[in-house]
């Protein structure tokens, strides 16, 4: 990057940032066609992240990207999943149900390999 270049517009980083967001798209695209029961969770931009898309399954299995609102929004409709803001809902029990069960899972496999 030469000295000038940032001052010329960003021509170049928004492209890559572009291709960045479409290959997160891609990878939510994916994880949303494996599984069943998929809704979209739209979480607000913060100091340390743009504004993210969390996908949850039926059984509560989640998975979270940074893909800006419009993007989730587009990939929602392509999917044909509903689509919410995480400020007005909350977060789903099946999420925090999912985590627990996790946890405790790993919980007994430590368990069983220390004995």
């Amino acid at each position: 990057m030469g000295l000038l270049d940032r001052f010329r517009g960003g021509r170049r980083a928004s492209r890559t940032v572009a291709r960045a967001n479409a290959a997160e798209l891609d990878a939510l695209a994916d994880w949303a066609r494996a599984r069943r029961g998929v809704e979209a969770f739209i979480e607000p931009k913060t100091t340390v992240t743009d504004v993210t898309a969390v996908l949850v399954a039926a059984d509560g299995e989640w998975t979270r990207r940074v893909v800006g609102e419009r993007g989730a929004r587009r990939l929602a409709g392509a999917l044909k999943i509903p689509v919410y803001d995480v400020n007005r809902t909350g977060y789903p029990q099946r999420m925090r149900d999912y985590d627990a069960r996790r946890r405790i899972e790993e919980r007994r496999a430590r368990e069983r390999r220390d004995q």
